[in-house]
């Protein structure tokens, strides 16, 4: 069931569904934009949205996941609904995305060190980790 914010977002925007392609789909978009392909490690996405204009994006899945990136030793929860704006080199307003009880707002890639990549929380705190943290696989 999607938000009304996805659904004001609707209008003008790429959907794609279905379990293989949408996963295929969330990887292309992250390598789009510049940044790690394994940000979204999400098995059962069942949709997701893309509108170019707005720069709004959104992923729907069966139920929530977890995924602990290895190298940083993280859980991170993502919810039913993700959903981000996004432009070149960052996400932002991020959605259902959490670890450490604090929520994901902001990612984004250094322009000077496309190596690194920072994430920020709802609280303001960010961490900066290497790109290879969040390669697809992880």
């Amino acid at each position: 069931m999607a938000s009304q914010l996805v659904e004001s977002h609707r209008a003008g925007a790429e959907v794609i569904k279905g379990g293989e392609v949408c996963k295929k789909k969330s990887v292309e978009l992250l390598e789009e934009l510049g940044l790690p392909k394994g940000l979204f490690p999400m098995d059962d996405i069942e949709e997701i949205g893309y509108n170019r204009e707005s720069g709004f994006v959104w992923m729907l899945q069966k139920k929530k996941s977890e995924h602990t990136f290895k190298k940083i030793n993280q859980t991170v929860s993502y919810d039913i609904e993700v959903t981000a704006f996004v432009e070149k080199g960052k996400i932002k307003k991020v959605t259902g995305v959490k670890f450490e009880d604090l929520s994901l707002v902001e990612v984004y890639v250094d322009e000077s060190s496309a190596d690194k990549v920072t994430i920020k929380t709802n609280t303001g705190l960010s961490d900066t980790h290497d790109a290879a943290v969040f390669a697809l696989g992880e």
